[in-house]
């Protein structure tokens, strides 16, 4: 237990405190001692095991937030400590397998006790008053996800990443231990403190949850290496996309399936930038070179259930996560990460915040940012947007080798234009490509303007990147389209 002074007993310092202590120490990894039981559980088994509501942190004294604890076993393995701060001293919050119902699981709790928790999750009234919603996550690794009204569980958020996609393998760090602030009567923030552990890093995170339509975070965070990382990924985020409107999919009767359908980011020269997600057939890793970015999200801007058709997931109900950063981030990129996969069950969609400037080991390392869960997404202001995107040729083409995209901008500005309005498209293809046909026109049935461009890849073995926006005279109507063509060969 830290042996702090009055006020609040535990604050930001004091962790980040520990985790100098920690980076100036070899890593030591978690001792796990699960029974077999425990580790054998499959899915369902272990959802089976449940935190007995009426146990709840500060249910009890009526506080407007609660907490409530998941159970050590199955993919997360690793116990994790948490405490609770008071104004007179902070306290372990022990485990006790009484907390639990453990369903139909044929389990016998008493050879539970020295165990403990692998994460917790925070309730809140975000929907109605008089009933706490879970609003967020927090459970193996550094994972952690939120919602808000009217949000069903999609994207997740994490501490850091470390060489995601290279080829030495991915390096996870773990959050070690939490603190949770004990909220005022009338609070509609929670504070919450963590301490990272890994091979080459130890950090300390202040997080302030603050439910609601959309649930923002606001993140503070300090950093301490043990040694150089190859790629140090910032506010990472971590979603799934299988396949969509500009990648169908095969043999499925939903015509959609993801929890993301792009890479939204704004520069720090003010452009925005939209890249449609894939499933690519390899490894796809891009970026986005700029200085202070102004934000960056994966977002979910496809809202209608018609476009999934699948009433169990409720895909259109997955939120949107923006990331605002606080403060100077100076040159670096957003790089996003697509990695195959067969499925809707793996997350397989990475972006974050790479500084060009990495951390020097032994020195502290500070940035701070915000997240917010939303339903609408953030959205250029005063700039139309990308709907869809799609490739195919249309019936009357005959085969000619060459490939055909369809992208539809919205919003007011757009719609507010009339048909006759002089706008025009702005394309742009790399060298491996030369532009055959351009289009656009208003769709007097959706109100959306469409933009069609069709190209003749000089290279099939060659990617080829292309960039489109719309404008009218001098003026930008649209945040800029960005989408990479794979290979031939790897063509989902």
């Amino acid at each position: 237990m830290l042996v702090l002074p009055a006020a609040w007993a535990v604050g930001f310092d004091d962790v980040a405190a520990r985790a100098s202590s920690l980076a100036a120490r070899p890593y030591k990894p978690a001792a796990v001692n699960l029974p077999t039981e425990l580790r054998e559980l499959d899915y369902d088994a272990y959802r089976d095991i449940r935190y007995r509501p009426e146990k709840a942190l500060w249910r009890a004294e009526k506080l407007p937030f609660e907490v409530m604890f998941f159970h050590q076993g199955r993919a997360v393995m690793e116990p994790v400590r948490i405490n609770v701060i008071e104004p007179a001293g902070d306290h372990v919050v022990e485990f006790d397998p009484a907390l639990f119902d453990y369903g139909k699981n044929k389990l016998d709790p008493k050879t539970f006790r020295g165990l403990g928790f692998n994460g917790f999750r925070v309730h809140y009234p975000v929907n109605k008053a008089g009933y706490k919603d879970e609003v967020v996550v927090f459970q193996g690794a550094s994972y952690f996800r939120a919602v808000g009204k009217g949000q069903l569980y999609g994207l997740s958020a994490r501490g850091l990443a470390i060489d995601t996609a290279s080829a030495a393998g991915e390096e996870f760090p773990r959050f070690v231990e939490f603190w949770l602030e004990r909220p005022r009567p009338a609070a509609t923030s929670l504070t919450i403190y963590g301490l990272l552990d890994s091979r080459r890093v130890a950090g300390a995170y202040r997080f302030v949850l603050t439910p609601g339509t959309e649930t923002v975070m606001q993140v503070t965070a300090r950093l301490y290496l043990r040694e150089k990382i190859g790629k140090l990924g910032l506010a990472p985020l971590t979603s799934m996309y299988t396949f969509g409107e500009n990648q169908p999919g095969r043999d499925d009767y939903r015509p959609e399936v993801h929890d993301s359908d792009g890479l939204s980011v704004q520069l720090g020269d003010g452009e925005w930038v939209w890249r449609p997600l894939v499933n690519p057939r390899r490894l796809l890793v891009t970026s986005f070179a700029t200085s202070n970015p102004r934000g960056f999200g994966l977002m979910q801007r496809d809202r209608s259930p018609a476009s999934y058709e699948d009433p169990e997931a409720l895909y259109e109900r997955r939120p949107s996560a923006w990331v605002e950063p606080i403060g100077n981030w100076g040159a670096g990129r957003v790089e996003l990460v697509q990695i195959p996969t067969p499925d809707e069950t793996n997350d397989n969609i990475v972006a974050f915040w790479v500084p060009q400037d990495e951390p020097t080991p032994g020195k502290a390392f500070d940035f701070a940012y915000r997240i917010r869960w939303q339903s609408a997404g953030t959205m250029p202001a005063g700039k139309g947007w990308t709907v869809q995107s799609r490739r195919g040729r249309g019936f009357a083409r005959k085969p000619d080798g060459d490939i055909n995209y369809v992208v539809d901008f919205d919003g007011p500005a757009l719609r507010s234009l009339a048909a006759t309005a002089d706008v025009e498209p702005v394309i742009w293809v790399d060298a491996n490509a030369e532009i055959r046909e351009r289009n656009l026109f208003k769709n007097l049935v959706t109100g959306a303007w469409r933009m069609t461009v069709r190209f003749k890849r000089n290279d099939a073995a060659k990617p080829v990147e292309l960039r489109a926006y719309l404008k009218q005279q001098q003026s930008i109507l649209t945040e800029t389209w960005s989408y990479i063509v794979p290979p031939e060969a790897d063509k989902p």
